[in-house]
């Protein structure tokens, strides 16, 4: 007899383009981090949907806010003004200390405005010919034709040809190399991950990063802070960069900034807060109240003190995960975490998910991305079957 979760996989591939390789789940609801399948399994998701649900499912608050807002005010364009995004710019721009914030729908958006921001801003005071942009290899800055020419791995760069031009990569912690490139005449800005999250989790040296963002800012070159990932308390800070010590130009991010609901933001600093001028820019879903409202809801929780809970239960795992059998090491900050084991990290969530364990994947690695409130009871069971997964299998 056919399953409820192979009716519904039936029925996904006839229907929806076949772009993902999908696991044989069909999830039904969840509540905070627990989700139930179709068949009424449950599971502890240590994924979040890859960093988006960042309170959990069916938060209290959240949906609160969200069923609130759509008896109200479910849309109106940006001709006009509303609350809820005025609130929240404000709230980001506080938080920070950038000076104003440009609203969209996904992170490939966000840091799409980032790179129009960077060359306008060129373009104004240079004139032509200085709009290169550098970014790193192993980085991950999208799927649109330009964000997919910003990432710096070859893989990416197929099909789809021609790319949109202007960019070069440099190697991640290379600091001569990347002083170099950023010397030449033609580029203007440099593109950072603080942790290189679909590049496997992997955190930039601090060393690197101050040294890169000092020669940028000496010779007038933007640096662009792409947070799609690591922003909205995910590592234990605001934004992960706030832990490298520098001051960016330009911050992008997205995933858990509205807990579940599409919403990027582009941060602008006080030297290129007024680049984007009227009609140079604009989107007919960014910034829409229902999202506004929910993110509201997300980042009024992230204090210090919850901040601070985030980078103690990252500890914990990593306690509970370093030196056991088949655990080679973990990298990562907060609860942004990549586990490279001596197993193949796709048969690890395959077993994990028959144990009733949600994780993620980020090249060979083992990613962990929780709801930033998940229980602690919760997450320790979930990391023990993980550890006894991992290591079942490195003996098998």
């Amino acid at each position: 007899m056919i399953t409820k979760t192979e009716q519904f996989e039936q029925q996904d591939k006839e229907y929806i383009a076949n772009t993902y390789g999908r696991f044989n789940v069909c999830f039904e609801k969840g509540k905070g981090s627990l989700l139930w399948d179709v068949d009424g399994k449950e599971y502890i998701d240590l994924g979040s949907g890859i960093g988006v649900t960042a309170f959990g499912v069916d938060d209290a608050e959240w949906s609160e806010a969200v069923t609130k807002q759509t008896h109200a005010l479910n849309h109106i364009s940006n001709l006009y003004y509303s609350l809820p995004q005025i609130q929240l710019a404000e709230f980001l721009c506080k938080a920070t200390g950038m000076k104003k914030v440009f609203f969209s729908n996904s992170g490939a958006e966000s840091n799409e405005c980032s790179i129009k921001a960077a060359r306008k801003y060129s373009h104004d005071k240079y004139g032509e010919g200085r709009h290169v942009i550098v970014t790193l290899v192993n980085s991950f800055h999208g799927r649109t034709i330009t964000t997919l020419s910003a990432t710096g791995q070859d893989v990416f760069h197929q099909h789809f040809f021609p790319f949109t031009e202007g960019f070069l990569h440099t190697p991640a912690n290379d600091i001569d190399a990347a002083i170099e490139v950023l010397t030449r005449p033609d580029v203007c800005a440099i593109m950072m991950e603080p942790i290189q999250g679909e590049g496997g989790v992997m955190p930039l040296d601090k060393e690197f990063v101050q040294a890169v963002t000092k020669f940028a800012h000496e010779n007038d070159k933007l640096v662009l802070i792409d947070e799609v990932q690591t922003g909205n308390g995910r590592t234990g800070s605001f934004y992960a960069y706030q832990q490298f010590g520098i001051e960016p130009d330009i911050v992008s991010t997205a995933k858990g900034l509205a807990g579940g609901l599409p919403m990027g933001a582009t941060l602008f600093n006080e030297k290129t807060q007024f680049v984007l001028n009227a009609g140079a820019h604009a989107t007919t879903f960014g910034g829409n109240p229902i999202c506004a409202a929910a993110a509201n809801t997300i980042v009024n929780r992230l204090t210090p003190e919850f901040l601070d809970s985030v980078k103690a239960k990252g500890e914990f795992v990593k306690s509970m995960l370093v030196g056991k059998t088949g655990v080679i090491g973990i990298s990562g900050m907060g609860l942004m975490l990549g586990i490279e084991t001596t197993v193949d990290a796709k048969q690890v969530i395959a077993k994990c998910l028959e144990k009733g364990v949600v994780v993620l994947s980020a090249k060979n690695k083992v990613r962990l991305l929780p709801a930033l409130n998940i229980p602690q009871e919760q997450l320790e069971k979930a990391i023990t079957i993980l550890g006894e997964v991992i290591a079942e299998l490195a003996h098998s």
